[in-house]
């Protein structure tokens, strides 16, 4: 054999990457990370991001790169599934995405400080999962919409819902996702097994949900109203009590089916969040409008409805019961948009920014779960849980119902300002995972999209189309499925990954001091021995 004839060695790639190739290369995984989450939903693109940042930080030189890496991923990531926001205020939008991509700056140091670890994967994909609940939580009551356990349920992996949560989901596709990233960087028998380990103990897990079945007694049929909003960022909803009167008409249009026998008799109706934007105690037109509503159906509605407090300079978003003989408050919401519903630092920010004047009055948070019992036409007393909007991305808040009794779910939402973008579809996903972990089904009625009817597994029962005026009725179970572990345990799960993580920063700190140790040691032998 000659020399031309020696076959060419297979160089790969061992030092690290240039800052502006981490770049790119990041930011291709925060836009395979966008790609997973609602409209797109290619659950598989989750974990092939994950790999991606992973590769980037196993191969960055120094902390800097390592940062740069993160910040790419992250504004990438949240850049395109943030959009929305702009629907609002583009420096609003631009704002959030800063705030939340510093969650995958964070990860990303995380990740390179435990980088020497045995079993490193776990403490990294731990890294993550401890970022996405630091940001559930804080600052202003967290922003957890974007997590990674919001996009496998359509996937093998949805039979963890019920198990471990949206929290434990995001955990095993980190953990995928860094196992990926370890078999591309070093291939080798011990990084694959791994791999192929956690995948079969995944579908093994996934196969015991089958045996939580929601259970159920009888059934009661529920009216929704879609009246149909503008749209249209900010004022999405239209000029004052348009929103009320479409809920009005479009109630009459359904009893009218109803009357024809093209639909079920409801024995109540469900109007959506903001379904009055006036408050009907004080203004008698908006009143007017409801009562002519539950006039015409002949049965209770639960409205969604605007309480404000002149004197103090508040309101509340609240779900009000209403009857022939008025309206009786029954929930008021708890987990308020920041910006949206409440200003953080008022007094600070209002003079520097005026735009934040739409906000109007600062809202005030509720205090007690969202579940009240119905009176129902038929004689029966209905336990009712309810959450409002932006409620679904905290599970206890619709857990909470579930415990306190609730046999039937309704989530009322407005989305009306978000027409035409992927919040809408983002928010409907969330709301299927929570109905997959509690093995409930739930009632979606908004505004102007998207309503629907989500079964206990998470599935699509019914969808109504979005940005126009719709309604129908649902025959809902009355289920008594006892809270499943994921309810139970999810909290804890969240804490057990970020006091891991916390204890693999601190490894790997003595590990460190031990080093330096060894190192002087050694020193002072060799100095004494010469």
């Amino acid at each position: 054999m000659t020399a031309a004839d020696s076959p060419v060695p297979v160089r790969r790639w061992r030092g690290p990457l240039p800052w502006w190739a981490l770049a790119v290369f990041a930011a291709v995984g925060g836009l395979s990370a966008s790609a997973s989450f609602a409209p797109f939903g290619w659950a598989p693109c989750a974990i092939v991001a994950v790999a991606i940042l992973t590769w980037c930080l196993r191969s960055a030189h120094g902390l800097g790169g390592t940062l740069i890496a993160g910040a790419c991923f992250g504004l990438a990531f949240m850049g395109t599934s943030l959009i929305w926001q702009t629907e609002i205020m583009v420096a609003s939008y631009a704002g959030l995405v800063a705030a939340t991509s510093l969650v995958f700056v964070g990860v990303s140091a995380l990740t390179w400080w435990m980088r020497s670890l045995p079993a490193w994967p776990l403490f990294a994909a731990a890294s993550w999962s401890a970022s996405e609940w630091v940001i559930s939580v804080f600052p202003f009551g967290g922003f957890g919409w974007m997590r990674l356990g919001y996009t496998q349920l359509d996937t093998p992996m949805a039979g963890l819902y019920p198990l471990v949560g949206a929290a434990g989901v995001t955990f095993v596709v980190a953990v995928l996702g860094t196992l990926l990233a370890a078999v591309i960087q070093s291939p080798g028998v011990r990084s694959a097994s791994a791999l192929v380990w956690v995948v079969v103990a995944v579908l093994a897990a996934g196969g015991l949900s089958s045996f939580i079945t929601p259970t159920s007694h009888g059934s009661v049929d529920v009216g929704w109203v879609q009246g149909g909003a503008p749209g249209g960022g900010v004022y999405g909803l239209g000029p004052a009590r348009s929103i009320t009167y479409n809920s009005r008409d479009e109630t009459a249009a359904l009893m009218r089916r109803v009357a024809a026998g093209d639909v079920s008799a409801p024995q109540l109706i469900a109007w959506p969040e903001n379904s009055t934007d006036m408050d009907p105690r004080t203004d008698v037109a908006t009143r007017r409008a409801v009562e002519s509503a539950v006039d015409t159906a002949g049965v209770p509605i639960l409205v969604g409805s605007i309480f404000e407090d002149p004197a103090a300079q508040t309101r509340q978003t609240v779900a009000v019961w209403w009857t022939p003989a008025g309206g009786d408050l029954v929930y008021a919401k708890r987990n308020l948009v920041p910006f949206g519903e409440w200003i953080p630092g008022r007094d600070l920010l209002m003079p520097l920014i005026p735009q934040l004047s739409y906000v109007g009055a600062d809202s005030v948070p509720g205090t007690t779960p969202g579940e009240f019992v119905a009176a129902l036409p038929d004689g029966r007393d209905l336990p009712v849980g309810v959450a409002i909007c932006y409620e679904v991305i905290f599970p206890q808040t619709l857990n909470q119902a579930v415990e306190a009794g609730a046999q039937v779910l309704i989530v009322q939402s407005s989305n009306a300002m978000y027409q035409g973008t992927n919040q809408i579809a983002q928010q409907f996903t969330i709301t299927r995972v929570r109905a997959a972990e509690m093995r409930r089904t739930i009632q979606v009625v908004t505004t102007s999209g998207v309503s629907g009817l989500i079964g206990p597994q998470g599935q699509v029962l019914r969808q109504a189309p979005d940005s126009v005026a719709a309604s129908g009725v649902d025959t809902l179970p009355l289920e008594t499925t006892p809270p499943t572990p994921a309810m139970r345990i999810q909290p804890w799960l969240e804490y057990g990954v970020t006091l891991m993580t916390g204890l693999g920063v601190v490894w790997v700190l003595l590990r460190h001091l031990r080093g330096r140790r060894g190192g002087r040691m050694d020193a002072v032998a060799a100095h004494a021995s010469a």
